[in-house]
This record gives structure tokens, sequence and C-alpha cells, in this order.
């Protein structure tokens, strides 16, 4: 879109105002209940539904606005959820740490080993590296990156309240790739009221082209099913652990009205990766209002839990 399109949308299209002015920070004050109907509003062009909602993407801001159990920080936190999950499931289900720091400049990278992670553990890929050969880093431009990563406010970009009061720091984890030996594939595993109801695998992550997502159920039959990406060009094989990783994800779901837990499969072993509780903020379009209706309906909205 030229810029002279893209002034006159801002000027006569009020929903991409409102994005474009988000972006630059201009509603960080506003208010989560305004923000989260005006944000929806501008992405769907229908108004938020917070009395009766149907749809996935409409529970989901119900739940991050009414149930604000305190503990969900930790759960969303990447360094401090491995105390949980080694409590939980055991320490060999988590991804060897190799180092944490507050300040990226603490870093000593000749201690690293030639190929790991790093990112943030409050946000979702800002500042990540993912490390294949050391002698090639560029460390400057890695530090400056997980700065900028550090610095984001991640509550404030879809108002996910449980990012609110993470400790912001720097992990580094072992790198991990899977039977493939190319890529590491996405296990995410769609929990409601403590059952795996639906399976997402997404590939193609670390290639040029853009990531994939397949759907299965519980039996994992594919699922003809478009959301936040297109499907692969082949339909991704059930993963060796599937039984293993359904177990593991229901146990730690129980007790919640839905949690997406992700699994990665490395080393012919199953490694947690993590807990998120509004899967793609509530704002990923469906390609199927009736698959949006279906995810809605696997949602019992709780009671209200507010905290500040």
């Amino acid at each position: 879109m030229g810029l002279i399109k893209k002034a006159f949308k801002f000027l006569f299209d009020k929903n991409y105002r409102f994005l474009a002015l988000d972006q630059r920070g201009v509603y960080n004050s506003m208010d989560d209940k305004e923000y989260l109907e005006r944000k929806y509003q501008s992405i769907f062009n229908i108004k938020l539904d917070l009395e009766n909602p149907k749809t996935f993407n409409q529970k989901i801001q119900w739940l991050k606005l009414y149930y604000r159990r305190p503990e969900f920080t930790q759960y969303v936190d990447k360094y401090a959820v491995r105390e949980y999950i080694a409590e939980m499931l055991g320490e060999e289900y988590l991804v060897p740490l190799l180092g944490v720091w507050d300040d990226p400049n603490d870093i000593d990278f000749d201690k690293l080993p030639n190929q790991f992670v790093l990112k943030c553990n409050h946000n979702s890929g800002l500042g990540m590296c993912i490390c294949k050969n050391k002698d090639g880093l560029n460390k400057e431009q890695v530090i400056n990156g997980l700065k900028k990563g550090l610095e984001q406010d991640y509550y404030l970009t879809g108002r996910e309240w449980p990012y609110k009061n993470v400790k912001r720091k720097v992990i580094a984890e072992k790198y991990l790739v899977d039977e493939s030996g190319v890529e590491l594939k996405d296990y995410k595993l769609y929990c409601f009221d403590g059952k795996v109801k639906l399976i997402m695998i997404n590939s193609d992550r670390n290639k040029e082209c853009s990531t994939k997502a397949d759907y299965f159920d519980a039996d994992f039959n594919h699922l003809n099913m478009i959301w936040g990406y297109e499907q692969s060009s082949v339909v991704p094989s059930k993963p060796l652990y599937f039984e293993e990783m359904k177990m593991l994800a229901e146990k730690l779901s129980k007790g919640m009205p839905h949690v997406r837990i992700d699994f990665y499969i490395a080393d012919n072993r199953v490694f947690f990766g993590e807990m998120t509780f509004f899967d793609g903020s509530g704002f990923d379009a469906f390609g199927n209002i009736k698959d949006a209706k279906m995810l809605g309906e696997w949602i019992n909205l709780p009671k209200p839990v507010v905290i500040d």
C-alpha cells in the first residue's frame, strides 16, 4: 500500500487508524476493557460481546479480563515455570538451561556451546537468537536485540495480564532439533477443562517460507481447519510420543478452563515448551466461523477471578 493510500485509509478508516496508533503506543494507558473492545472491533469489524461470548476469540477476551489467577504469572514466565514443570512432571522434561541473566551485557558467550538459543522469558519472539554456529555470531547485534526484547512490555500488546508482573530476564537453552535434523516442530495441545481436544503442529518455523499449521482432533485425525496459518503441503505424521504428550498436557491443565501446552520432541524424548492462556491473543482469524464457535463451545467460562 502506497503512502498516499495509507494516509487516506488512516483518515477515513477508524479501525485502521486505531491499529496504526496502537502500534505506536498511543493507547497504552487505556483501560483494559475499553482497549480490548476497540481492538477487537478494529480487527474483526464486529462488536466484542463480553456479556454473552460465543466464539473462541470472544471468550479469550473475557478470560483476559475476568479470570486472573495469580499463579498464571509463573506459568507464562519461561524461566519461573521451570520450577513448576520440574515439580509436576519431572526435570527430565525441561530443555537444558545454559544460563540466565538480568542484563544481556553479562552474557559470557565464550562459555556457551557452539549452538544455543537465547530468548527473553516474558515475551514471544522479540530479541530471540537461535544460534547454529557461534563463530558467525554478531554478538553486539544479539545483545542489542535482547535489550529491545527486555524493554518490551508484552502485556500491552494484547492486555494478556499474566505478563504484567513477570520479572524480565534473558535465558539460554540447549539448541534442539527433531528427527529431521533440520527443524524443530512445535506440538501445541489445546486443553479444555483438563482434556486435550485439539492439536496443532507448527512446521517450517525456521525456513524462509512462512510457518505452517496443521490441526488434529484428540485421536489425531487431520482437520480441514485454517486458523492463523496456512496448512502444510504435506500432512505431518503422528508423533511417536503423541500419547505421552497428551497425558502430560492433561496433567498440567487440570482445573483450567483453557490452556495451550506446547512440547518439542528431540533426542528421542519429549521436552516442555511453554504454557499459553490466550492463543494468538484472541485476535487470529478462523477460516470458518463454525470452527470459531466449536472451540468457543469447548470453553466453559468459570466464575470470575479478578486481581490487580
